[in-house]
């Protein structure tokens, strides 16, 4: 096992080799030095982070590998200086948060992605990634969105930055006070050493090289056809589409780094991955929700086959899984999402419904399957 304990000003990491893994190893401010040897020493590779005296929060994290697990412990506090939360696009309040996540040092790329809403991933300073949004277009709200979905315009973190109260990192503040990241934080990137900037949820690295990786997404061309109307500006995640590229990234952010799969991060959407390739760790559940989102354990009331209603699913109005997994498809292309609700995976067609938007529909009478 090797660990990483962060003091108030410096951040010390030990990971694993490539040959090994030995016996655990932690540093603090006041040993910074011989830890680093003993690691060396020891044919780990060791990286600092360095926080000034002045930043404004006390990170605490310690990053630990044992038993085919690599485990991020964390405050949830930011080891640099943030925006001022709250602020006029966001009316939340920065706290400590109880953090304790989970990946695979094993990961295993899949035939198909997954659609990943809320955190995809974590930053070697403990603090998550979550790209995508819950907020939407609706001309009803004092603000101009809303959480109903029901327009179908999803607004994507950095498109919106402004009305989502974003500072200089690409962050904001959730509502339990969350601090977090919606694309490449500067911060991080200059903090450590090397291209790596986290873990993914399903346990493959997350890496920058700026430039060097490209998005395989690109706006696309014309007006909206529904409201909010307007070009193509990238607000919402639906003004994107996938054209692929033999020389860029797949849908997910993903490509080769030195042989191996990896994510990337990227100055264009989508940022972040919106889905991954892996088995998703069940620690990105959301609090209360164990084994209901992103589990691989199928409950007895799982096992059942319920029919899907087409006219629920127009009514409430697609979930944001069924647009993705049309996305770059033509009508008609045979298409397929998990439900995130209870993992089951649903099977259709992508057809173009109210607003121009490409969405997968289930067929007719079609089976939920586990």
């Amino acid at each position: 096992m090797s660990c990483s304990t962060i003091s108030k000003q410096k951040f010390l990491w030990v990971t694993e080799t490539a040959v090994g893994v030995g016996a655990a190893r932690t540093a603090s401010t006041a040993s910074t030095v011989s830890a680093m040897s003993a690691a060396v020493s020891a044919g780990a590779t060791a990286m600092f982070l360095m926080a000034t005296p002045t930043h404004a929060h006390n990170n605490q994290v310690k990053i630990s590998v044992e038993g085919g697990q690599r485990c991020i412990v964390s405050n949830g506090l930011p080891n640099h200086r943030t925006g001022s939360f709250p602020n006029r696009g966001n009316p939340n309040r920065i706290s400590k948060q109880n953090v304790h996540l989970c990946v695979t040092t094993s990961p295993s790329k899949g035939r198909r992605p997954q659609w990943v809403g809320g955190s995809i991933g974590v930053g070697i300073n403990g603090i998550q990634f979550r790209p995508t949004t819950a907020d939407y277009y609706d001309a009803r709200s004092r603000r101009g969105f809303s959480r109903n979905a029901r327009s179908g315009w999803n607004l994507d973190g950095l498109g919106a930055r402004n009305q989502l109260g974003m500072d200089s990192n690409n962050a904001h503040v959730d509502n339990r006070g969350l601090y977090h990241y919606h694309g490449v934080a500067n911060a991080l990137v200059r903090s450590g050493k090397g291209s790596l900037i986290g873990w993914a949820a399903d346990g493959f690295e997350i890496h920058y090289l700026g430039s060097k990786r490209r998005s395989g997404y690109a706006l696309k061309r014309g007006t909206r056809g529904s409201a909010p109307g307007g070009k193509y500006d990238g607000t919402y995640v639906q003004d994107w589409k996938y054209v692929g590229g033999s020389k860029n990234l797949d849908e997910c952010n993903g490509g080769r780094l030195n042989g191996n799969f990896v994510y990337f991060a990227t100055e264009t959407f989508p940022f972040l991955p919106h889905c991954l390739w892996g088995n998703v760790s069940r620690d990105f559940e959301r609090p209360g929700r164990r084994n209901r989102k992103f589990s691989g354990v199928i409950r007895k009331s799982d096992r059942q086959q319920p029919r899907l209603g087409r006219t629920a699913f127009i009514r409430r109005g697609p979930p944001e899984e069924a647009r993705v997994a049309c996305q770059g498809k033509s009508s008609g292309m045979r298409c397929s999402f998990t439900n995130r609700h209870r993992n089951h995976q649903i099977t259709g067609s992508c057809r173009t419904v109210r607003g121009g938007i490409s969405v997968c529909v289930p067929v007719r009478g079609a089976l939920v399957r586990p």
